[in-house]
């Protein structure tokens, strides 16, 4: 007995020892880095992925929580793979007892009895498989990780790092580019063919091998039965489900705007954004298609968001991001341009504000100088005496050049920075009321913003696809703000829209460079661009014609009807022009501003005051200079320095021969008596 119990005794101390060796043994194990890198990702409103970036070597690795995954594909991955992994410490004995039975009687590795964690340990070090040295590593490794890890974390890091075929790690990236969904719900089929892909991803990619994914496939549901986890008809139909032979493209949703955010904060991993994946993809297919059938280098870009919120719930850069030949790559919704026509509803607002006039008060659509300053209308025509509310809709410069002057550049500019922007104005110059049709930059994201503050009342907000914030000075007084929208949202629309549901008002730059249309109803505010994003014309362009049916078109593509618009104030001064007090009937241009008679004559060259370098010096003793005329009535006379040079003549231009420099005076007199006359210095 006492040799027996010596026997034991040295056993137990043996084991003891053993035990003590394998603790200091695990206890010195320098574990790889848990840290594990994954996709910079970008979530819209409702969580669903907007866009991902590759890790590493261009290597799909998304992040995943275990609650986000389907619990019916875990319970089917545990039972295949490691059906102890809760019960064991990293490695299961009675797995590797079987795989040493196996490699004896077979003379090779049929099954390596690897673990979960086992599994887990070889991923994180990329370590290779059938080699011993490996295995015991990956044992080394296993049982380190299972002291500091708890089995949800060790799951949870398989679910990131398994090898799904070619670039693609971990589930959430399968299904993904295998099914195009998230994993939080699987078919038996789906989840079968998760499981067994990780164990030979590169013979059984189903994009490549699909007959091999599938039988591989099947062998999994068929383990499923036998273990009780899946009823045999439910493995039966899963078995006749189709095996993806193609993969499909990780969503690029918002591709400038994802990029921008992911330049503007390179360490954050997880983007929260306001956008509508469903919405961000209806109108960029829009666009796309819009574009598809104008000419080569247009492109179109449109803004979305909830003026209340100030959230914006679409934007798109570019109709294209690869049509290198309308510049794709540039966002447009951020490029500063001349906004046209779109401006004009913030004058005439300030205008109502200040108790200068009316929708319905009466103003002069004719030829004017506004101190050397002659603004045409866009067709070349006048309309004579209109309401302001008609000026507005049929988008008259006169008139609107008329309300900047009265209301002055300066206080239309602190408008425009109450709403947060910050106007763009030509180098070394000082605004001016050219600004009224377009003389100044900002964006269509600009743009929005500022439309979303007229939609709200007058109270501005701040457009942003991260949260908009609302708040700060008013833009406008709430009166003043409902009548802009009310005149708005009665400008005929194009075919595509209906009359009073959209408040619109559209914008073209000089020169044909940019068409605008700018609308809200009673949730949206959206913008629509188009033109060319290296500047260049693009002869007829026009913000009625082109960019208006494509914003119709988009309020269309919403889902929902529009949104009535609220009704006005209490206090908002209506009702006809006869019911007006006087001051405001008909809108007085201020005293410095005066009309202009078409048909006065006027010397066009050279101006009154200018100097004219002919280049007069001793050795050349005359010169010729062609003098202008524009206006009038024929036949004319001219007079040059008080002489009568030409007996009356029918011709609007005259040679007149320079003997010498120095001061001209030259003056015209048409056939009604009506004389025009300039100064200028010949040198």
């Amino acid at each position: 007995m006492r040799r027996l119990a010596r026997y034991f005794t040295a056993l137990a101390l043996l084991a003891l020892a053993a035990l003590i060796v394998l603790d200091d043994w695990v206890s010195r194990t320098e574990l790889p880095s848990l840290e594990l890198e994954t996709a910079v990702t970008v979530l819209d409103r409702n969580g669903d992925l907007l866009r991902a970036y590759t890790v590493e070597s261009g290597r799909w690795r998304l992040p995943v929580a275990l609650n986000e995954v389907d619990p019916h594909y875990i319970e089917m991955l545990i039972a295949f793979e490691d059906k102890r992994f809760y019960s064991h410490i990293g490695v299961d004995p009675l797995a590797l007892l079987r795989g040493l039975r196996q490699f004896v009687f077979n003379g090779r590795i049929v099954s390596g009895g690897s673990t979960l964690t086992m599994q887990v340990a070889r991923l994180l070090e990329r370590g290779e498989t059938g080699r011993w040295q490996e295995k015991l590593r990956q044992i080394r490794v296993a049982l380190a990780l299972e002291r500091q890890l708890s089995k949800a974390e060790v799951l949870g890091l398989y679910l990131q790092l398994a090898p799904m075929g070619g670039n693609i790690e971990g589930v959430r990236a399968a299904t993904l580019t295998y099914f195009g969904k998230e994993p939080r719900r699987l078919t038996p089929a789906e989840a079968a063919l998760l499981i067994a892909l990780p164990q030979a991803p590169s013979s059984r990619r189903p994009d490549r091998y699909a007959a091999a994914a599938q039988i591989a496939r099947d062998r999994v549901l068929d383990r499923a039965v036998l273990a009780g986890m899946l009823p045999a008809d439910e493995a039966l139909a899963g078995k006749r489900a189709a095996v993806p032979s193609e993969r499909i493209a990780f969503p690029i949703l918002a591709p400038h705007f994802t990029d921008a955010l992911r330049a503007n904060a390179p360490e954050q991993r997880l983007f929260e954004t306001t956008l509508d994946r469903g919405l961000q993809q209806a109108l960029e297919a829009l666009l796309r298609g819009a574009m598809q059938t104008r000419e080569n280098g247009l492109s179109a870009a449109l803004v979305l968001a909830e003026h209340q919120s100030g959230d914006i719930l679409a934007t798109i850069g570019a109709a294209d991001l690869f049509d290198a030949r309308a510049d794709g790559f540039v966002d447009m919704t951020q490029a500063v341009r001349s906004p046209g026509s779109t401006l004009k509803p913030l004058i005439y607002g300030i205008g109502f504000e200040n108790g200068l006039a009316t929708p319905e008060t009466l103003i002069d659509d004719r030829p004017m100088r506004f101190r050397g300053y002659e603004p045409q209308n866009f067709d070349r025509q006048f309309r004579g005496t209109v309401s302001i509310r008609t000026a507005l809709q049929l988008s008259l410069n006169i008139p609107a050049v008329a309300m900047m002057d009265a209301i002055g550049p300066a206080q239309f500019l602190a408008r425009l920075r109450r709403a947060g922007l910050a106007p763009k104005l030509p180098s070394g110059s000082a605004p001016g009321l050219a600004i009224a049709l377009g003389g100044i930059g900002l964006s269509l994201q600009d743009l929005v913003q500022l439309y979303a503050g007229i939609a709200r009342g007058g109270v501005p907000v701040q457009l942003s696809g991260l949260g908009g914030e609302a708040g700060g000075n008013p833009l406008l007084l709430p009166g003043a703000a409902w009548q802009v929208a009310d005149i708005l949202a009665a400008t005929p629309p194009p075919e595509t829209g209906a009359i009073g549901q959209v408040a619109y008002k559209t914008g073209t730059s000089y020169g044909y460079r940019d068409a605008f249309a700018i609308g809200f109803d009673g949730r949206f505010v959206m913008g629509v661009w188009m033109g060319r994003p290296d500047g260049a014309s693009v002869p007829g362009l026009q913000g009625i014609k082109d960019a208006a049916p494509l914003l119709f078109e988009a309020f269309s593509r919403l889902g929902e009807r529009p949104i009535p618009l609220p009704a006005p104030p209490p206090y908002v001064l209506t009702g006809t022009r006869k019911s007006l007090p006087q001051p405001l009937q008909h809108f007085q241009a201020r005293g410095d501003a005066n009309f202009i008679d078409p048909n006065q004559p006027e010397i066009a060259f050279p101006p009154d005051g200018a100097q004219v370098d002919l280049g007069l010096s001793d050795a050349r003793a005359q010169a010729e200079l062609v003098l202008k005329l524009k206006g009038g009535a024929p036949p004319f006379s001219w007079i040059i320095n008080g002489e009568a040079v030409l007996p009356a003549q029918y011709e609007r231009e005259m040679l007149y021969q320079v003997k010498s420099g120095g001061f001209v005076s030259v003056s015209v007199v048409d056939s009604l008596g009506r004389a025009a006359r300039v100064r200028f210095f010949l040198q």
